[in-house]
């Protein structure tokens, strides 16, 4: 069932959000070669704490760490690890804001020391995939317009979209309905209604669109070996159009 948001709901989302994109803003400046993800991820959860927030997924379904880091050809719900990250690599750091119940999600690509000129037009693409997504998040519209706005972009830079993971409704817990597909019809799928908050999450791969798992059952990498990239924002359906949960990067 979807579940529309009051105005004080959303407003507790948005602080959260002002967190959220402030820690990953603070996360960038981190970014070097030699810097290991375990140790972005204990300076997100102290950072959080500074502020009295929490890492929502930390503990979710067994989640164990603050943050998701994947790197390079990993897609998605990377554990953060011991190993430095190195030039030229590419790191999404994904993470769940919860401020005084107040949740707000979003993801973040990005480059360690000098990327290739390959390397960086992936990131952009991903990140303009999503805006293209973001601009059809509009009262009226379907679920399937965001998909197809990225999808067609997308593939039309010679990138894929990964099916296996998806947008979602978010509010009072991570995941609700409805499912956000980055892939799909225009005209398609549930109506977008004032009141609604969902995440839109387009996850870019420079080969394959498929994915395969981890030995530990949480991390998605692309079957080729190829690179993937991520950004995301939380995103309030409005009279007024999409408003920004997680800020405008």
């Amino acid at each position: 069932m979807i579940t529309l948001k009051s105005q004080r709901e959303i407003e507790l989302m948005r602080e959260a959000g002002k967190i959220l994109a402030e820690c990953h803003r603070e996360i960038a400046k981190l970014i070097k070669p030699g810097i290991t993800t375990l140790e972005i991820d204990q300076f997100t959860e102290k950072y959080l704490a500074k502020y009295g927030a929490t890492a929502e997924q930390k503990g979710y379904q067994g989640y164990p760490f603050a943050t998701c880091a994947s790197v390079n050809d990993e897609i998605c719900h990377g554990f953060p690890s011991k190993k430095p990250l190195k030039e030229g690599d590419i790191v999404t750091v994904d993470m769940v804001v919860n401020l005084n119940g107040g949740l707000a999600d979003s993801a973040w690509t990005h480059p360690v020391g000098i990327i290739s000129e390959e390397t960086q037009r992936l990131l952009d693409v991903t990140k303009e995939s999503l805006n293209r997504g973001i601009a059809k998040a509009i009262a009226g519209n379907r679920t399937g317009d965001i998909g197809h706005a990225i999808q067609s972009y997308a593939e039309g830079e010679n990138f894929s979209v990964v099916r296996d993971f998806t947008g979602h409704g978010i509010g009072k817990s991570i995941h609700e309905e409805p499912t956000i597909l980055h892939y799909g019809n225009a005209g398609k799928g549930p109506r977008l209604r004032e009141g609604m908050v969902i995440t839109i999450e387009p996850m870019i791969n420079a080969g394959k669109w498929q994915s395969k798992m981890d030995k530990n059952g949480w991390t998605a990498r692309t079957v080729d070996g190829k690179l993937s990239a991520q950004y995301e924002h939380t995103i309030a359906i409005t009279e007024n159009g999409p408003s920004f949960i997680t800020e405008e990067v």
